[in-house]
């Protein structure tokens, strides 16, 4: 199953479709994205934030050229009025080391069913630096300290 190519109503399956990525398998295309978010989308993340689609496209191919291969798995959701949430796994391949990141998207949208609104919610310190050695060790230290 794939993205829609035109500006559908959001529902379970293409939200399930646009947080499904296999390793190996090529991210949306740019019109695939461009059927699913607003011109005026604003995005953020534990690490960025953008707004405009063209910002939010740049963001996403800056993410897929720093790694060797990047893989989305969904989780549950839920879809009420014009507010989605979905839980998801991403896994990013970089330089050799694979870095595991649960988390949650919350997404709103506009009349048409696009995504004007999207805030990712993830820790992005310990996968990040968990597994790097001498590093990981004192994040977990400091975690388990003040978290």
């Amino acid at each position: 199953m794939g993205l829609p190519t035109t500006s559908p109503a959001m529902d379970a399956a293409t939200l399930r479709a646009l947080f499904s990525k296999p390793y190996g398998s090529p991210a949306p295309s740019e019109e695939q994205w461009r059927a699913l978010y607003a011109p005026d989308v604003h995005f953020q993340d534990p690490t960025q934030e953008h707004h405009g689609i063209d910002a939010y496209l740049a963001a996403q191919q800056g993410l897929l050229k720093r790694c060797d291969d990047i893989y989305l798995k969904p989780a549950a959701l839920a879809i009420e009025a014009n507010s989605a949430f979905i839980e998801w796994e991403m896994g990013l391949k970089i330089k050799g080391i694979e870095f595991i990141y649960p988390g949650c998207s919350r997404l709103l949208l506009n009349d048409d069913g696009k995504i004007t609104d999207h805030r990712d919610y993830f820790d992005f310190v310990g996968p990040t630096f968990g597994p790097v050695p001498v590093l990981g060790g004192f994040v977990r230290w400091l975690y388990g300290r003040f978290v």
